[in-house]
């Protein structure tokens, strides 16, 4: 599949516009699922023959990615069930613009801008990738930026006009890594030796990466050209200072490096195995898997329930 190449030309909106993996008991299953995906969409209202409209909403479920809008500190929940915003004084959980894509991936990139991945809501005439979209108005709205129909993306770390991205390849069995300097609208394929569960960019050099497989953690400093093994247990990364490079590891244990991975120190520990890691407004967020989002402010050693399901 020839990804070294211009991405395509954004469609018109009538075509392109979207108007408006949960970690299993083990990593090996969540490589399984990366692998593999959610292909299948939003199953849930196909398999048992009951419309979006009709049936009761089921809130954020399979809680995929986590981040904060710097523009009001609103944090958002990308799941398998939609996107929701979480204000900041609030517990409550709101869809975002009433749609229900399956958010396989999500990054905040700026005030109100987002890039996401996945499948599009069952409503919707597209298909089952989504490619790499982006949202300039806080989740209302997705275009297509590129490789719609052919990748959908599992994971998504960017800065500035970079973007890397890792997840499955249409029509196939093949897990992909991928490079971007363009700010997604071109592809270079590269990447670890292993299917990917986390990963996580920088803040101080848009080159530098951290990845865990399964089984292993990898690092790389020239934008995903070479890898090298780091020390360290598999798990869901966060790294929101060059000083505070945070793991969840699939018992729920918050490992904290303050030199890049090099090594680490336990920070605390999570009510149970995580879904998904994230950062924003000097604080870590967590899901779990009964579908609840925890915060920390102080580096992970504590943490309290924000949503509850």
């Amino acid at each position: 599949m020839p990804f070294d190449r211009p991405g395509r030309t954004q469609a018109t909106p009538s075509r392109h516009s979207l108007s408006t993996s949960l970690l299993t008991a083990t990593f090996i299953l969540f490589a399984l699922a990366v692998v593999v995906g959610c292909a299948g969409g939003n199953s849930e209202e196909q398999s048992n023959g009951t419309s979006i409209e009709s049936a009761p909403d089921p809130g954020p479920v399979h809680v995929h990615g986590l981040g904060v809008d710097p523009a009001d500190e609103t944090l958002y929940i990308a799941s398998h069930t939609g996107l929701f915003r979480l204000p900041r004084e609030s517990s409550a959980a709101t869809r975002v613009a009433d749609r229900y894509q399956d958010t396989m991936a999500f990054t905040v990139t700026g005030p109100g801008r987002f890039l996401g991945s996945g499948h599009p809501d069952m409503r919707e005439d597209l298909p089952p990738f989504l490619g790499l979209i982006e949202s300039t108005d806080a989740g209302e709205s997705w275009v297509e930026i590129s490789l719609q129909g052919e990748v959908d993306f599992h994971l998504l770390a960017a800065s500035g006009s970079r973007v890397y991205g890792f997840g499955s390849v249409w029509g196939s069995n093949e897990a992909v890594f991928l490079a971007s300097n363009n700010g997604g609208e071109s592809w270079t394929k590269n990447g670890p030796p292993e299917s990917l569960i986390g990963l996580a960019i920088s803040p101080s050099d848009p080159r530098m990466l951290i990845a865990s497989s399964a089984r292993s953690l990898f690092l790389t400093q020239d934008g995903g050209k070479t890898w090298n093994r780091s020390p360290g247990s598999p798990g869901l990364l966060a790294w929101p200072q060059p000083d505070r490079l945070y793991l969840a590891d699939s018992k729920g244990s918050i490992e904290r490096s303050t030199n890049m991975g090099q090594s680490w120190r336990q920070a605390g520990r999570l009510p149970g195995p995580p879904s998904a890691l994230g950062f924003g407004s000097g604080a870590l967020f967590a899901a779990t898997h009964n579908g609840a989002v925890l915060e920390s402010r102080d580096q992970g050693a504590t943490w309290s329930e924000r949503f509850s399901p």
